[in-house]
């Protein structure tokens, strides 16, 4: 009876890791984000987030700054363990600096009701905050494929911005529906990625202008070619 009750509990694990790994693999369904297919604009509530700012090559400090956030994640009081949310990524500073001077905003979203951080090893480099992201409006669109080929929907998306006469409000921002660093690596082909930025309605002065030129200089407005977790 025991042997058949332990084989019943390992069968069950067993199709339990399998249904997790398929659905890591397989990534969201799209169909929730279809509206974002094509550039959009809509409102979003400001969101409680673990963050780790890294400064450094993205591709050799990513996926450390992810690896803590999982940790402080899990370390977390009331929080949902699946499905995990989508990390997000903010890119402060212009593209045009050398990589090893980049700086990400790493962070996960979590419960409105976290007040404090768990306890965490430090790690050299890296800062650890819990803190809020501001949104309201946001221009967002839905990339499928390499984080490197990225640029032309991000111009995309900031030119859909100027066009529907907008400025950005804040950096560049990506949030990883589907990527490597769960259980597969996936195909980089099917990585999906929202890109986002927060906006502002653009103000006319009296000599005809605008305030600010949102398809201007990248500096403070993010980083193209970002990456998720390693």
């Amino acid at each position: 009876m025991i042997k058949k009750l332990l084989l019943v509990f390992v069968v069950a694990v067993v199709a339990g890791v399998s249904v997790m790994g398929y659905y890591l693999w397989k990534g969201p369904d799209l169909s929730s984000y279809g509206h974002l297919v094509e550039p959009a604009i809509s409102t979003m509530p400001p969101q409680r987030m673990i963050v780790v700012e890294a400064r450094g090559d993205p591709d050799h400090v990513a996926s450390e700054a992810y690896e803590m956030l999982y940790d402080l994640y899990y370390s977390v009081n009331g929080v949902d363990y699946w499905p995990l949310p989508a990390p997000r990524a903010r890119w402060p500073v212009s593209p045009d600096l050398p990589r090893e001077e980049w700086v990400g905003i790493y962070g996960i979203p979590v419960p409105d009701s976290v007040a404090e951080l768990p306890e965490y090893v430090h790690i050299p480099g890296m800062t650890v905050s819990l803190t809020t992201w501001d949104y309201g409006e946001v221009a967002e669109l839905l990339y499928i494929g390499p984080y490197e080929d990225e640029t032309p929907s991000i111009e995309r998306l900031r030119n859909f911005a100027a066009e529907e006469g907008y400025a950005f409000a804040g950096p560049h921002e990506e949030e990883y529906l589907k990527g490597p660093g769960m259980i597969f690596r996936g195909n980089p082909e099917e990585y999906v990625t929202i890109l986002r930025y927060v906006i502002k309605p653009m103000t006319e002065p009296s000599d005809g202008g605008t305030t600010s030129d949102p398809t201007g200089s990248t500096e403070g407005e993010g980083l193209e070619g970002t990456v998720v977790p390693q």
